[in-house]
């Protein structure tokens, strides 16, 4: 239990009204209660953000800790933990709003010509906002429960393209 409890962090923001409020509903951190009487009657600068180590190794971003925006699907501020496996893929579509496609390439062996072919799969991930990938870098996502119809796992890290030119056809093994 005190593990837990210290994975959990509350950290202050310099500017308490900077929680990005781009949605009609009113954007706020779940694990943040903003009703304290001692924030109403200071009006301070420094709101508390809350952030927590998913564990497993993956660092916590520092836009995570230190940023202003609000995603309760973000495992690093929100409510989503990782469980599962762990996948790597390249990413090839960030048009949807906090969510990309990436593609993982795979051998598959047939025993008739004794060969293998290329094959890949698309998956759609989750990307809390802490994250800028683009196309061609390569993610390291991991499974938790699901988030949207074909959402079901989670970006925890982002290594910078190595690949030069269009990376959407691309077959590399990692």
């Amino acid at each position: 239990l005190a593990q837990v409890a210290a994975s959990l962090r509350y950290t202050p923001v310099e500017n308490f009204e900077a929680m990005d409020q781009n949605e009609k509903a009113f954007q706020k951190q779940d694990a943040v209660f903003i009703g304290s009487k001692r924030l109403l009657g200071k009006k301070s600068k420094r709101a508390m953000r809350y952030f927590r180590n998913v564990g497993l190794g993956f660092p916590t971003p520092k836009e995570a800790k230190e940023g202003n925006f609000v995603d309760k699907k973000c495992p690093f501020t929100g409510n989503v933990s990782i469980r599962g496996a762990i996948l790597k893929g390249m990413v090839i579509s960030t048009k949807m709003k906090r969510t990309i496609v990436i593609r993982r390439n795979y051998l598959h062996y047939i025993k008739k010509f004794n060969r293998f072919e290329k094959r890949h799969s698309n998956l759609a991930v989750h990307c809390s906002p802490a994250f800028e990938p683009k196309e061609g870098d390569i993610v390291t996502a991991g499974q938790c429960r699901p988030l949207a119809k074909t959402v079901r796992f989670n970006v925890l890290k982002v290594d910078k393209n190595q690949i030069f030119g269009s990376a959407r056809k691309q077959f590399a093994l990692f």
